[in-house]
């Protein structure tokens, strides 16, 4: 009868992000959300107002009332870069500053939310993006997970 040792490495899913990378694009988001700030006031925006226009884009969050998979197209088209710099564009080159200003809005909400954790979502769920998994208890997860994928599991004996 002869033996042999397969050694077979079934670890679970990695962490979407490590906490390195997560740390620096959150301070790159803050930064972004700093200069677009500045940018709004720049433009002869009033600051009394950047407070309640920054929870506009937030409205996007309906979406989820189609389901996750339109919830998080329609959340992730307003909470992205891109769209916040066409319009911010598009309002500077048509001199159209009301438009430049919603620009401003959209590209500093989304750094808002990505310096304290929000990202892009994931359609299996609100609390799953690509900065990780956000909610109560959403740190203890990222650990275990980290754990988990970097314990591979081994030695399995069949005898044959």
């Amino acid at each position: 009868m002869t033996a042999f040792t397969a050694t077979a490495t079934t670890a679970a899913p990695a962490p979407t992000i490590d906490g390195q990378a997560r740390r620096w694009l959150q301070v790159e988001a803050l930064a972004v959300f700093i200069a677009a700030a500045a940018a709004f006031g720049r433009l002869g925006g009033d600051y009394i107002w950047l407070i309640p226009a920054l929870l506009i884009p937030d409205l996007a969050v309906a979406g989820y009332l189609a389901g996750p998979r339109i919830g998080a197209f329609v959340y992730n088209l307003i909470h992205n870069w891109a769209i916040g710099l066409v319009i911010l564009a598009g309002g500077l080159a048509l001199s159209i500053t009301p438009l430049a200003l919603a620009g401003t809005i959209l590209i500093a909400h989304t750094g808002m939310d990505r310096s304290v954790g929000y990202g892009l979502k994931f359609m299996s769920g609100f609390k799953d993006t690509h900065l990780g998994r956000i909610g109560k208890h959403a740190a203890a997860e990222a650990q275990a997970a980290t754990a988990r994928a970097t314990r591979p599991e081994t030695a399995t004996t069949v005898a044959g």
